[in-house]
């Protein structure tokens, strides 16, 4: 069955750094665009990076642009998350999705603190 499993999520202080990956199996890894998205307590869950299915192509929320960066090693079917610079307003459980927000897959999550 399909499956997403996110990991390296974690508690940080400000200014630090994480990685998060993303291990998917289950489908066609290299053939769908990857994202991940996050959600705080009591918000909507909101997108901030996308890749396409080669990787040469990236897009990021503007509140993360500059400090995250996003890659896949399609032979390892993982998507990554590098956070650079964390700030507190980063707290959130975080996402991979393949294929969109809407009928793609969805990982369980992971959860980001960043402390001041």
């Amino acid at each position: 069955q399909v499956q997403l499993v996110e990991s390296g999520g974690g508690l940080v202080q400000a200014g630090g750094s994480l990685r998060l990956s993303c291990a998917a199996s289950g489908f066609a890894f290299g053939s769908y665009v990857m994202n991940w998205f996050r959600q705080a307590p009591g918000e909507e869950r909101d997108f901030i990076a996308y890749i396409a299915q080669t990787g040469t192509s990236t897009y990021y929320a503007d509140s993360v642009k500059g400090r995250f960066t996003i890659s896949r090693d399609n032979a390892k079917n993982t998507v990554y998350l590098q956070m650079n610079n964390l700030k507190p307003e980063d707290t959130a459980v975080y996402y991979c999705n393949a294929g969109g927000r809407f009928g793609g897959y969805w990982g369980q999550g992971t959860q980001v603190i960043v402390s001041s």
